[in-house]
């Protein structure tokens, strides 16, 4: 007797199905698991049989063989349990063999037969979906993913709920998504006394996802800048939610199957490892980059992140995606993200205060600025200042405008991007724009062309930089309202660029 039933294997963020092949043949009474199966998956074979055990089903004394199709893919994780036991529950004619084949089922077994929550239901939702398949999977995913409203799920609580479901005694009623999660309550930008320099190059950033380096000493507000820039970024499109879901559903971060429309916010420690940062470990597992798709990614203490670490941030700032190469698979996971980073100007964070620095300044200025090397700092749009505030200015009355009032201009500078990026479905914001696009879009006057090309010939900027710094200004052109890019626009990108170089 053979019969089947289908789940999936992930590959980054892609679910890829796999046929789950059961045969029951006469022979020495066995159980085995082929189709490169890893360690988890090849015990599932003990937690099926507890789970039948305690079912009072009995195993038949033949030779149980489960194969796993396609074999030469990597099988990986203890969702492979309930897949096995759904399809050798209709090899031995427990449960329709039809409807067994017409599912794509993931979740864990435990001994008792109960069904425990797995990660990445909703990639497996998706999946399901597109084979026109009923998801099965535990009752506790099944809010995450029941988001995927074209794929019927089913989530059980136990294996006897799915005996009888499949039997007709008693239908599981399909799952219904989580609840929306309410956005935290963001922090007002007026809680930053000064700083209006490093403000506004929060608004520019937020407005056109350009990168931020922020750069002063200790206490001056970097980090607490740092942290009201979600307030400033509009909410999750529809499209945008299910992209970064996914990653989160990978990293089992759902909670109670609700989608968080808010966007990242990731704050990752200078210790981290290269893994941890960019992704890897032995199943290749989203690191923070990915984990700030579509979101903002703060590295604070910049310089003391590992050289190698930050390197390799370089190609996926360009891309908007990361490849992750083992001996046995390449993973590639999105990881379009906004960086800002803070560091202090150096090792004793004082060197613009002749009280307070060490007896290596300037020269220990030099030596720490320079563990960032040219390329990555070139890939910095905004680089600004971030002077000391003094205890006087602390008593003073809030300043500036309120986050509010500052994400309402953000708003309406990406709703102009958009505008303009209608046939260019590539294209989200004016870090984008590339090429013969950026100078259609960009569209500088005679006076701003000039003083960009006498500035980039006096400090030598490069390619990119030039390119960067008309991104910049069309960005500002946008949060002003105006169509074309002016002199002024020019000029306040140039300030931003031409500052805390080495």
């Amino acid at each position: 007797m053979t019969a089947r039933a289908y789940t999936v294997a992930f590959h980054g963020v892609e679910a890829r199905e796999v046929e789950v092949q059961c045969a029951v043949a006469p022979g020495l009474p066995a159980f085995s698991v082929v189709g490169l199966p890893d360690k988890a998956v090849s015990e599932a074979r003990d937690r099926v049989r507890s789970a039948f055990s305690t079912m009072s089903i009995a195993l038949p004394s033949k030779r149980i063989t489960v194969n796993l199709s396609p074999a030469n893919l990597p099988k990986e994780g203890s969702h492979f349990d309930l897949p096995i036991a759904l399809a050798l529950l209709a090899a031995i004619d427990i449960i329709p063999a039809d409807a067994a084949a017409e599912t794509i089922a993931l979740g864990e077994l435990s001994l008792d037969g109960t069904l425990v929550p797995v990660v990445g239901a909703l990639p497996a939702a998706i999946t399901a979906a597109e084979k026109h398949r009923t998801l099965l999977c535990p009752q506790a995913s099944g809010a995450e993913a029941a988001w995927v409203e074209a794929a019927t799920v089913i989530g059980a609580a136990s294996l006897a709920e799915v005996v009888r479901h499949f039997t007709g005694q008693m239908l599981i009623a399909p799952a219904r998504p989580g609840e929306v999660s309410s956005p935290a309550p963001t922090k007002d930008l007026r809680d930053v006394k000064g700083q209006e320099r490093a403000k506004r190059a929060l608004e520019i950033a937020a407005a056109g996802r350009h990168h931020l380096l922020m750069v002063g000493t200790p206490g001056s507000g970097k980090s607490m800048l740092a942290a009201r820039l979600p307030g400033l970024l509009p909410p999750l499109t529809p499209n945008e939610a299910l992209q970064t879901s996914m990653i989160q559903s990978l990293c089992g971060m759902i909670e109670e199957g609700g989608i968080n429309r808010t966007r990242p916010f990731r704050e990752p420690h200078h210790t981290a490892s290269m893994a941890a940062i960019v992704g890897g470990g032995r199943q290749a597992k989203p690191g923070e980059i990915s984990l700030a798709h579509n979101g903002v990614l703060f590295l604070d203490e910049f310089p003391e992140f590992n050289r190698a670490v930050l390197e390799t941030l370089r190609q996926p700032i360009e891309t908007g995606e990361v490849m992750i190469a083992r001996a046995n698979a390449h993973v590639k996971y999105p990881s379009r993200f906004l960086l800002v980073a803070a560091a202090n100007p150096c090792k004793c964070g004082y060197l613009t205060d002749p009280a307070r620095a060490c007896s290596r300044a300037p020269i220990c200025g030099e030596d720490y600025m320079g563990r960032i090397s040219g390329p990555l700092m070139d890939r910095f749009d905004l680089r600004v200042e971030v002077p000391p505030v003094a205890f006087r200015d602390l008593d003073l009355p809030a300043s500036g405008d309120s986050t509010n009032q500052v994400a309402a201009r953000v708003a309406a500078a990406r709703d102009r991007q958009c505008s303009r990026f209608e046939g260019h479905p590539e294209l989200r914001q004016n870090a984008d724009i590339e090429g013969e696009l950026l100078e259609q879009m960009a569209r500088p006057d005679r006076e701003s062309r000039d003083l960009l090309k006498r500035a980039a010939e006096r400090f030598g900027l490069t390619a990119r930089g030039y390119h960067r710094v008309l991104r910049v200004a069309r960005t500002i052109a946008d949060i002003d309202g105006v169509p074309d890019i002016r002199r002024r626009d020019v000029a306040e990108a140039l300030s931003f660029r031409l500052v805390t170089s080495h």
